[in-house]
């Protein structure tokens, strides 16, 4: 029997039920006449505290709530896939059907399609133990997903039934099982699990392959771990929603699931219309063949952005149960930390730094260590990486939100206003940025780039580091004065800056690159910075090799080799070689 209750006191989105009700800690609710979702977030003896993930204007006390005896949880089946939801799982374009472009109110749609009839090859059989996370059944849900039917994660038991191969709906009965006690159960495709529960695994892996996502800073300078957790922390116009996007498009993750937390609409829209036309380069289907959408904008309501980053990160847990790499953006924590605050101050807490919740650093930690590479509970291998958006206003790396995620984080892409401004994207500075994940991963570089990667990697860091000493000087006193060597370290680092690091979303060589072309490039411009000094040491002025234009060819590499043709690559050694022949000859 489902608990009830009556308002007592509303304040914005809390609502307050005088006296023990009878319900139980996170429960989904059921609020007012309008059955507006809520969850129970506080009780006491004499009273229960509810969160409305809806708009309550117009509710009245005296109005009743109504439990429903379960945690707010997510419908976990085929359909998830090229789906686009709100912050509690509910499908926008269902929702479109009922009540036009603007949500209502208390507008009740199943999470998944129950009419439609999936394509399923069972692959148990009456007789077998079946276990949690045990795969009972295939589906084709897109072209690019296989979706695994799972043994929920607390059932274990002998098949007595299983149906033949065909076509079913999420809630037809694939099996029966016996369980240990006694019972029957029936299984069928649907799972529902609570969103603040992490789903459970065999153990954990250390960060040992990379996620390539294409874009050269991030593979080479910064790399971020299949399962590791990243930061983009930058003010506006900085592109943290651009990199987010070139990330989603490119990586080498099998599964997308963008999160716009607390996003302007028409930011939402541009993903929406993007990752629709998108090609997926490595199956050549739509991109929306693998990605997940939840759209919880800046205009719907606030408390409903608190839930939608745990709704996404269920999902991405529940496809890395079937032994798929999920890479989740969220698109912004800073909006979502908002919302923490606002609730947090309807409750009359005392508030900590800058008015977020004293909490605030705890559920950034609780979100962030739900990322990780996975043994699953049916032996079969899963990640989940969380990239994470910041907001800091004023692009002010100090506030509570960036340095807190600093906290969890071990890959921290910086961006930066000025680099913005000048153009260069992505804007990641790389004097501030971090990847804690380069030692663990070298090995990996080694065996499947080439065994020079992070020492190649390394110098060019520090040719850059080198630079940034170098424009201090500069400032002060002008170029003119500095001696060849270090107008040669300016030059290099300027040939690194623009021919590596800055990155055209919009070429069709120069969007995404192989690691393959990353390294040569590496390769090219060293070698370049080597034969450049031998002609210095000879005493050749700066002025003398910079006539000869090499530095621009190596620059334009990005563009001018194509990414089906890299052995163009090794024709730039015999350039530089020329150009070293070259100068040589006329200043003898």
């Amino acid at each position: 029997m489902a608990a009830k209750g009556t308002i007592y006191g509303i304040n914005g989105p809390i609502v307050y039920i005088a006296g023990d009700s009878g319900f139980q800690m996170n429960e989904m609710v059921y609020v007012g006449e309008a059955n507006l979702v809520g969850e129970v977030i506080g009780l006491t003896s004499e009273r229960t505290t509810i969160e409305v993930y809806e708009e309550t204007t117009g509710l009245k006390p005296g109005e009743p709530v109504t439990g429903t005896g379960a945690p707010v949880s997510v419908t976990l089946a085929p359909g998830i896939i090229t789906n686009i939801f709100d912050g509690i799982e509910r499908p926008l374009a269902a929702i479109k059907k009922s009540s036009g472009y603007y949500i209502d109110r208390g507008v009740h749609v199943t999470s998944l399609d129950t009419e439609k009839k999936w394509q399923t090859h069972m692959t148990v059989k009456r007789g077998d133990h079946v276990y949690g996370g045990t795969i009972i059944a295939e589906v084709p849900e897109t072209r690019a997903i296989t979706h695994k039917v799972m043994i929920p994660p607390d059932l274990e038991g002998d098949v007595l039934s299983v149906v033949s191969d065909g076509e079913y709906t999420i809630n037809d009965t694939l099996l029966t099982i016996m369980t240990k006690d006694g019972t029957e159960k029936a299984i069928t495709m649907t799972q529902k699990w609570p969103i603040r529960i992490p789903r459970p695994t065999v153990k954990r892996y250390p960060a040992s392959k990379p996620l390539i996502t294409g874009q050269r800073i991030l593979d080479t300078l910064f790399p971020l771990a299949k399962g590791g957790t990243a930061a983009i922390p930058g003010g506006f116009g900085t592109g943290k929603t651009m990199t987010q996007h070139q990330i989603a498009k490119w990586s080498d993750a099998d599964i997308i699931i963008y999160i716009g937390c607390g996003e302007r609409g028409n930011e939402m829209t541009q993903v929406l219309e993007e990752f629709s036309e998108l090609i997926d380069p490595k199956s050549g289907n739509p991109l929306m063949e693998r990605t997940t959408l939840i759209a919880n904008t800046s205009n719907m309501p606030v408390a409903a952005r608190e839930a939608s980053l745990y709704s996404g990160l269920t999902l991405a847990e529940y496809y890395r149960d079937m032994g798929y790499n999920v890479a989740i953006m969220a698109d912004s924590t800073s909006r979502w930390a908002e919302a923490l605050r606002e609730l947090s101050g309807r409750l009359e807490e005392m508030p900590a730094e800058e008015g977020f919740p004293a909490y605030l650093a705890s559920r950034l930690s609780q979100f962030y260590e739900r990322a990780g590479m996975v043994q699953n509970l049916n032996g079969t291998e899963g990640s989940v990486s969380i990239i994470g958006a910041v907001s800091p206003q004023g692009g002010d790396f100090s506030e509570p939100v960036t340095q807190n995620t600093k906290r969890f984080v071990r890959c921290f892409w910086g961006l930066d206003k000025n680099l913005a401004y000048a153009r260069h994207f992505p804007a990641i500075q790389w004097l501030t940025s971090y990847s804690e994940y380069l030692t663990d991963l070298s090995s990996w570089y080694s065996e499947h780039v080439d065994k020079n990667f992070v020492n190649y990697r390394n110098q060019l860091v520090t040719i850059l580091n080198q630079e940034s000493s170098l424009m201090e000087i500069v400032k002060l006193i002008g170029g003119d004065v500095l001696p060849d060597d270090q107008k040669l370290t300016l030059e290099i680092a300027r040939v690194i800056r623009l021919g590596f690091l800055q990155q055209n979303a919009f070429h069709k060589d120069d969007t995404c690159v192989s690691m393959e072309k990353q390294f040569k490039m590496m390769e090219v411009i060293l070698y370049l910075y080597q034969k450049s000094r031998e002609l210095v040491a000879r005493g050749m002025p700066m002025s003398v090799l910079k006539a000869e234009g090499i530095f621009e060819k190596v620059i334009a590499i990005k563009y001018d080799v194509p990414n089906d043709n890299l052995q163009l690559l090794d024709l730039y050694r015999k350039q530089i070689d020329d150009f070293y022949d070259a100068v040589l000859e006329k200043n003898a």
